[in-house]
């Protein structure tokens, strides 16, 4: 009877070439200070971003009143989007070479979007407040998408060309579903 193959401790240990590696090391053709110049904002981009996922899950979730449905499946789809994101927002800053957010305390520290963590807020309140978010997160955008085309990353631009698209119509849509009656001409 033949023994399985085993695999000793000695096996599993690293070897002396990657034991001694300390830190992450992305190759990249893009010089050092390029690298902290795109993915410091980005980073800070990236809190925003999780900000804003929590708040627009945070407002679907305590939805209220005569637009309810509406407004909790818009809030739904829009945190979906906010959500989408987040992965690749990540994974470009570790593809340029930098460390990206690694806990909540990181999100805290770095986040522009103010938190809300009032018990009621009324629905239109919700409504222009993520809007003022999002408009706010699109400003943001743009301003890194030039930080990006300066040191000709064309890869990080073309993202943001996307997030900032699909920023501008979450903001589109929150803008109109919070205008009053009033304001419509009815």
């Amino acid at each position: 009877m033949n023994k399985p193959d085993t695999m000793s401790k000695a096996d599993l240990k690293p070897s002396t070439a990657k034991a001694q590696q300390t830190k992450l090391d992305t190759p990249t053709d893009l010089k050092a200070e390029v690298v902290k110049a795109i993915t410091t904002p980005l980073n800070a981009a990236l809190a925003d971003v999780f900000a804003l996922y929590l708040k627009t899950k945070n407002f679907h979730w305590h939805m209220s009143g005569p637009h309810f449905r509406d407004y909790h499946l818009l809030l739904d789809e829009q945190s979906e989007q906010v959500f989408a994101m987040t992965d690749p927002m990540a994974e470009r800053i570790r593809k340029l070479g930098g460390v990206t957010l690694r806990s909540i305390g990181h999100i805290a520290r770095l986040q522009r979007i103010k938190d809300n963590d009032a018990e009621f807020v009324a629905p239109t309140d919700m409504l222009m407040e993520l809007c003022a978010d999002n408009k706010a997160l699109a400003a943001r955008l743009r301003e890194l998408h030039g930080v990006c085309e300066d040191n000709r990353d064309v890869a990080t631009a073309a993202l943001l060309e996307v997030w900032t698209d699909e920023t501008e119509r979450r903001t589109w849509f929150l803008f109109e579903a919070s205008r009053s009656q009033d304001s419509h001409g009815h």
